[in-house]
């Protein structure tokens, strides 16, 4: 029997397809077909250079094995295989001898910060529509969210599946695949985009989603989805994502901190609240940060949410004669409210945005978790455990 191997693999249930780690690799050890995103083991030598760059922690798996899996085996699976026994008396892990120990602790070590699904979640439905057989979608509308002047056009997209079944949760994203082909002539990939709709849809019991899209200077798919008339058809993939996704539980608490386009998830998360739970659960607090009122999507109907059901803190840095505020600084000057939040184990953490928000925002936890007596990395890694923290940058 050959001595047994880490092999690095990438978690098929909570891979969004997004194929950064594909294209980060300097020594093309990862690979996809129309399914899955795998890691040659063949190729690979454990570099680490993708781990940093994907957005859900997929990327971070580990199996002690005696034969690496294969490619094709990968390719077919709809989940992780387990841990397999490596022991050659048959006795199990705890049999194996110190070095083969060691080696399995590395594997399953990973890099501490995997985040988790509430318990209370609904299971989620994954990579339905891939590569090789998206889904069809019609657009029923394309509405601007944004001041012309703005200088952000953020866009309201509804696409509509017909009799085609697209079942989605909030949290869960999309793949649109933009037409055409790239400079070396292969269709181009899926571009991710979060749903911004509930799951029961834009309209309630109409089999349709919205996604809140911002045009991007030389954005090959944001310009496409932007420029989508009522009627086009889109090529769709997923739903992706098992683990950003809103606790089933009414009496859990929501603190939501975003940043302009980050704010789709929890414009699903505060409409599945207003219809199935009549605005009666648990608190929602939201920190939404933008340049100015203009340019923040859904500041209008934002505003109608009551705040019994939604407490709200709008945050610009842009405004004429005001000095500039951001998020994590809200945050401060509200730290009473987070530090009750924080307090309480029925409170789930979620921020969406721009990845240069995530270390303010760190600083804010961290001054507001020891002003009252706890370790902020502690309570992180608490919540994390529990299903209770997620984040999910660009």
């Amino acid at each position: 029997m050959s001595a047994p191997l880490k092999q690095h693999l990438i978690d098929p249930e909570i891979c969004i397809r997004c194929y950064t780690c594909e294209m980060t690799c300097p020594i093309e050890a990862i690979t996809h077909d129309d399914n899955n995103v795998v890691v040659d083991a063949e190729i690979c030598n454990f570099c680490m250079d993708c781990i940093p760059v994907c957005p859900t922690g997929s990327i971070d798996e580990w199996r002690v094995v005696n034969t690496p899996y294969s490619l094709e085996e990968q390719f077919s699976w709809e989940e992780l295989p387990a841990q397999e026994d490596i022991s050659e008396c048959g006795g199990g892990i705890e049999a194996l001898d110190p070095a083969i120990e060691a080696l399995l602790a590395e594997a399953h070590g990973g890099a501490g910060g995997r985040s988790k699904a509430p318990l209370s979640a609904a299971k989620p439905t994954i990579n339905m529509y891939n590569l090789g057989k998206p889904a069809t979608a019609r657009v029923q509308g394309n509405y601007r969210l944004t001041a012309a002047d703005s200088g952000a056009d953020v866009r309201h997209i509804i696409l509509e599946f017909g009799g085609l079944p697209f079942p989605i949760l909030e949290g869960q994203s999309v793949g649109i695949i933009p037409p055409g082909v790239d400079a070396e002539g292969k269709p181009h990939l899926p571009r991710l985009y979060s749903a911004s709709s509930p799951r029961d849809g834009e309209r309630p019991h109409f089999n349709n989603l919205s996604l809140t899209v911002k045009r991007e200077d030389q954005g090959l798919c944001s310009n496409y989805v932007c420029d989508l008339q009522k009627g086009d058809e889109v090529q769709v993939t997923g739903p992706f994502g098992a683990t950003f996704l809103m606790p089933d539980d009414p009496a859990a608490r929501l603190l939501m901190i975003c940043t302009g386009t980050g704010s789709a998830p929890f414009r699903a998360f505060t409409m599945r609240r207003q219809r199935a739970m009549a605005g009666e659960a648990g608190d929602m607090v939201l920190f939404f940060g933008a340049r100015a009122p203009d340019s923040l999507p859904y500041f209008g109907p934002l505003k109608k949410v009551p705040d019994r059901l939604l407490k709200k803190h709008m945050v610009f840095s842009r405004l004429k004669d005001t000095a500039k505020e951001y998020v994590q600084d809200r945050m401060m000057v509200e730290q009473d409210q987070i530090a009750d939040l924080l307090a309480d184990t029925k409170t789930h953490v979620y921020i969406c945005g721009l990845r240069g928000m995530e270390q303010g925002v760190e600083q804010s936890f961290k001054n507001i978790a020891e002003s009252i007596g706890l370790s902020w990395e502690a309570t992180r890694d608490v919540m994390r455990d529990e299903g209770r923290y997620h984040v999910e940058t660009y």
